[in-house]
Parts: structure tokens; C-alpha cells; sequence
């Protein structure tokens, strides 16, 4: 049961560190961590919106938070920061910035519907967000605001879909933030391109101009045959006509 335990233990570390790095960067656009093993240590890949707010000061604060992982257990954390290039289509940090966005006392069907035309608007395929809690009274409830194209079952939902949580605080309670996206360049099961039918004439030119082309190519190769053919022809004449000469050169002067 060790190694099982070890396993166990890696991946409890992992999520504790996850859930940390969220609440600590949360004000720069946290949009995901990626923990990775290397013989050198543990490379920690954090990527947000503005890297600038993560790294501080001279690196001031990235230098603690590498201090700070050292108490979760991590061996010479190594920590990078990387930009994210199309924050639309990170679900995750879509979902923290609508959960900051409901901290700040925006109304939930005005931040739901901002964010969604937000992520449509940048050429999404689908979004789907899902706001729960208490909105507007004691009795919580859901709110869904959708556009586009969504799936909810099968493979797609796997591989077209990206899913971000988050959780905003209020004085009323806990609000629940769900986001799906569909990135432009998912491929759903149900998309296909028809294809223009090749024209009879088309396909008549294409022929005509391979027979030509084949036809150009052996002219070619036949002229510079024969070219080579005169070449040595007139070689072997100035080759002839030189040993005559010198033959007759020969004959006068032994006379």
C-alpha cells in the first residue's frame, strides 16, 4: 500500500497547491497551474492575465511564493509566469473574473450576460454560464445564460468543452460560477464541409496541360540529345582532320 499511498499523497499536494495559487494570485486573473516533475526539482507554470501583479516588484512576490511552496512539501519549486494569449477561451479565468466581477456588487444577470457576449464576440462557438446561490432572495436558485452552440453529452464534452469554476463571497452567502466554453477551433461531431464537385472541362484542361507538359519535357530531352550527338560529331571531325594533317605534315618532311 505504500506506493498506492505515495500516489494518494502527490495528488492531495497537488490540489492543496492548486487551491492556494488561486486564492493567492486571484486579483491578477488566475486562469490555471500546470505542476510538473523534473530531475531538477518542480516546475510550477502559473498562467494569468497580467503577469506583472505575480511577479511584483523585482520579483519580490514571485520570490515568496517559491518560499511559501516549500511548506506544501515541494522539492527547489521552480515557478514561471506565462501570459495567457486568448483569455476568452479560458473557462477558468473567465469563471474568476465573473466571480470577482459579482464581489464588486455587479448585478449577476448583467455580469452573466457581459461575460457572455465578451467570450461570443472574440469568435467562440458556444458559452454557457451558470450563476447559483442566493441572487435575488433567501431561496437559492440557477440562473443560465447561453449562446451559441453547447453540448452536455457524449465525447465532445471531453474534448470541444472547457469547463472553469469559481466562487464568489457575498454578504447574502456563496455564489457558485460555472463557465463552458467551445474554442473556434473545436471540432464537433456534427460539422462537415462539403466539397465543390471537380467540372468535366476542368478535369479535361488538367489532362490536356500533363499531355503537354510530358510532351515539352521529351522535346526537351530529345534536343539536348541530339545536341550532344552534334557535340560529338564534330569532335571526332577536328579529331580526324588533326591527325590528317599532322600525317601530312609528316610525309613532306621526311621528303
Amino acid at each position: 500500500m505504500a506506493v498506492e499511498r505515495k500516489f494518494v499523497e502527490d495528488r492531495v499536494r497537488k490540489l492543496r497547491v492548486k487551491e492556494w495559487m488561486a486564492q493567492e494570485v486571484r486579483n491578477a486573473g488566475f486562469g490555471g497551474v500546470d505542476i510538473t516533475r523534473t530531475p531538477l526539482g518542480t516546475q510550477i507554470t502559473l498562467f494569468v492575465e497580467r503577469p506583472g501583479l505575480v511577479i511584483g516588484k523585482g520579483g519580490r512576490r514571485i520570490r515568496m511564493l517559491t518560499e511559501r511552496l516549500k511548506e506544501f512539501g515541494i522539492e527547489n519549486p521552480q515557478v514561471s509566469v506565462d501570459e495567457i494569449q486568448n483569455p476568452e477561451f479560458n473557462a477558468k479565468l473567465m469563471a474568476s473574473l465573473l466571480a470577482r466581477a459579482l464581489e464588486r456588487g455587479w448585478y449577476f444577470r448583467k455580469a452573466g450576460y457581459r461575460f457572455l457576449y465578451r467570450i461570443m464576440e472574440a469568435g467562440a462557438k458556444g458559452c454557457e454560464i451558470e450563476i447559483s446561490g442566493k441572487l435575488t432572495g433567501e431561496r437559492a436558485r440557477t440562473e443560465k445564460f447561453v449562446a451559441g452552440t453547447m453540448v452536455h453529452t457524449g465525447e465532445p464534452i471531453y474534448t470541444a468543452v472547457r469547463v472553469g469554476y469559481d466562487v464568489a463571497i457575498k454578504k447574502l452567502g456563496v455564489l457558485g460560477v460555472k463557465v463552458r466554453i467551445i474554442p473556434p477551433d473545436a471540432e464537433l461531431p456534427d460539422e462537415f464541409e462539403v466539397k465543390e464537385p471537380v467540372k468535366e472541362k476542368e478535369m479535361e484542361v488538367e489532362e490536356v496541360e500533363e499531355v503537354r507538359e510530358v510532351k515539352e519535357d521529351k522535346e526537351a530531352k530529345e534536343a539536348g540529345e541530339a545536341e550532344e550527338d552534334k557535340a560529338e560529331t564534330n569532335k571526332a571531325e577536328t579529331e580526324t582532320e588533326a591527325e590528317e594533317k599532322s600525317e601530312e605534315a609528316k610525309e613532306v618532311t621526311e621528303e
